[in-house]
């Protein structure tokens, strides 16, 4: 395939270095994140050319992923189960009735129940 179709390979080569940016530590991924940066720039490929233009935008933000390992996951998950805690609410008379059984569901807290004694 080198020789066959070689902006094909150099595609399939950035592609696979632009992975590896999100599974080394993050010292290195952010020196591989430049280093991709730098070589798709240079490739020639148009679609990889505006890719590298559209991470040098959003550059600040993809690093500090990098390095904390964070993302919005956590908070699209908690809207999705809110979105769930709603729909099984649905004939509630008030939002107080849904935003406490939201609370219940998801915010740990554990009620003191009366005595049975």
């Amino acid at each position: 395939m080198a020789r066959a179709n070689r902006p094909l390979y150099r595609a399939y080569l950035l592609k696979e270095a632009l992975r590896l940016v999100f599974h080394v530590c993050k010292r290195r991924a952010l020196a591989e994140l430049r280093r991709w940066i730098l070589w798709a720039r240079r490739s020639r490929l148009a679609p990889l050319v505006k890719l590298a233009r559209t991470i040098t935008n959003y550059r600040a933000s993809i690093e500090a992923a990098l390095r904390y390992r964070l993302s919005n996951a956590l908070v699209e998950s908690t809207n999705q189960k809110i979105r769930l805690i709603s729909r099984r609410g649905y004939g509630f008379h008030s939002a107080q009735a849904i935003i406490a059984l939201a609370k219940l569901s998801l915010g740990a807290l554990c009620p003191p129940l009366p005595d049975r004694s």
